[in-house]
């Protein structure tokens, strides 16, 4: 059994209670870990360990901090076989996608912001008898509360700008999928960090992340996941006055117009939608916040879409997600699967027309109790009903149809998140219009997941608060000091 460890003060070590919680292979449906149940007792360590690094870690020049997490960043790398196998097997994800997509971008994610603090600049500005500049500094320590869809890829998106700004941080990964986490603990040990700059808790959220945000001592929260715990710790930080990111939930829009499917849209053009829409409403069994989990087609092309789009969901390879040529593996709990198979329960009741899925899938061999379900398309489902309007999160997708640009714009603004939306047409007048009336954080036309770490990330309405990415995510975890001075 394997035995996964907090990281306090550059020690791995057990829970102080000595509690543990059951980490469970979604492929298989057994335990394979022990993950740590810290409880209020390690909070107070670890931000203890905090405190006591503070003062070091932001003294420290931009460049050294740089060095450390290329480091990091280089020990990561070093390691993205092994780290590939950890998160499938965490996940259920396929070996594949974590091999080309998770664990490279973790890379990324740290040596973009390594690079970046060392380009930070400050505001000066000159008027008659004064001069004022404007300081950065660290807002202190912050806790870093990642989800389980992504787990290593969102933490380090996380930590790696709080780092480099100079904080100390508390990070809470996701109790379902722990492993790269624990990982990660050890290549920080590797990489030479100064004990107490990262430091990383396991647990439940009542047990860990309610008394992380409470604590006094912390100053900053950056959290992603469900709209309902970002209210959470939205409300119970507010009473401290800390800084909160929230990047939460998404009922994401692609919009399919005629003239990007039709006759006259040349071949490779229709091909090309049709990969990125089947990735988009699929890639890690639909798991992922800006996958499109509604499309919205024109009329005239619906039927013709729909077909096409059914045939190719219908080719995607389900099985063993640690064998080679698997498309879609499992999701990421019991718990989870439950969840969506009560949602597809709930579509035809509503009246939905089931074309494909929507019934779990028995893989044979050591995946026999997996937790895998076969991806699924709606249709003849209204905006309305709680199918298109509440997040699955999982291999669902719903096809809606529409027939003029104002009706488009409706359906895809018809629900209570904000956070991605995708608009397919030829024609760039349309692209300026509706780049206007969507309300969404981001917007891609002609591509989906198209990511450019510089640019602002994050959702409008119930998708979040504030941004990451970039300035924005540094200036995050910073709090501007403005100084002016007078001539002598």
């Amino acid at each position: 059994m394997l035995q996964l460890k907090n990281l306090v003060n550059n020690v791995l070590q057990p829970a102080l209670a000595e509690e543990t919680l059951d980490v469970f292979e979604p492929a298989t449906g057994r335990v394979y870990a022990q993950a740590p149940r810290s409880r209020a007792a390690d909070v107070d360590q670890a931000v203890q360990a905090a405190q006591k690094a503070e003062f070091h870690w932001k003294g420290l020049s931009p460049e050294a901090r740089s060095g450390h997490l290329y480091a990091l960043a280089d020990a990561i790398e070093r390691r993205i076989p092994i780290l590939a196998e950890a998160e499938s097997k965490d996940t259920g994800k396929p070996l594949s996608l974590a091999l080309s997509l998770d664990i490279p971008r973790a890379v990324q994610n740290v040596r973009f912001f390594a690079g970046a603090i060392q380009h930070e600049s400050q505001q000066v500005h000159a008027r008659t008898g004064f001069l004022n500049y404007t300081l950065q500094p660290p807002v202190g320590i912050g806790v870093c509360i990642s989800p389980w869809n992504l787990p290593l890829y969102l933490l380090t998106w996380k930590i790696a700008p709080a780092l480099a700004a100079g904080n100390c941080i508390i990070a809470k990964p996701s109790e379902v999928t722990p492993y790269t986490a624990h990982c990660l603990g050890e290549l920080v040990i590797e990489a030479g960090f100064p004990p107490g700059v990262l430091n990383i808790l396991h647990g439940l959220g009542d047990e860990v992340g309610v008394p992380l945000c409470g604590d006094a001592r912390v100053k900053a929260i950056s959290f992603t996941g469900s709209t309902r715990t970002g209210a959470q710790i939205a409300q119970q930080s507010a009473a401290s006055f800390k800084k909160v990111s929230l990047e939460m939930g998404g009922k994401n829009a692609a919009l399919v117009f005629a003239d990007a499917y039709d006759a006259t849209a040349p071949e490779s053009y229709r091909e090309q939608l049709m990969q990125i829409l089947i990735k988009a409403a699929f890639l890690n069994q639909g798991q992922i916040c800006l996958c499109a989990s509604r499309i919205l087609v024109e009329r005239s092309i619906f039927d013709a879409f729909c077909a096409d789009f059914v045939k190719r969901t219908q080719s995607l390879t389900l099985g063993d997600p640690l064998i080679e040529g698997i498309d879609q593996g499992a999701v990421v709990s019991l718990e989870h699967h439950a969840k969506i198979m009560l949602a597809l329960e709930r579509a035809r009741q509503e009246g939905g027309v089931f074309h494909c899925g929507g019934h779990r899938v028995s893989v044979p061999g050591r995946c026999e109790k997996g937790y895998f379900i076969a991806p699924t398309v709606i249709s003849a489902l209204g905006p309305d009903t709680i199918t298109n309007q509440e997040e699955i999160f999982g291999p669902v997708v719903t096809l809606q149809p529409f027939d003029t640009e104002d009706e488009a714009v409706m359906l895809a603004n018809a629900t209570r998140y904000g956070l991605a939306a995708s608009v397919w047409t030829r024609d760039s007048g349309r692209v300026q219009r509706l780049s206007h009336q969507l309300e969404a954080g981001i917007i891609w036309v002609n591509t989906w997941m198209a990511r450019d770490l510089r640019t602002p990330f994050g959702g409008v309405k119930d998708s979040g608060v504030g941004r990451e990415g970039g300035w924005h995510a540094l200036n995050f975890w910073c709090e501007p000091r403005n100084i002016c001075i007078a001539e002598a």
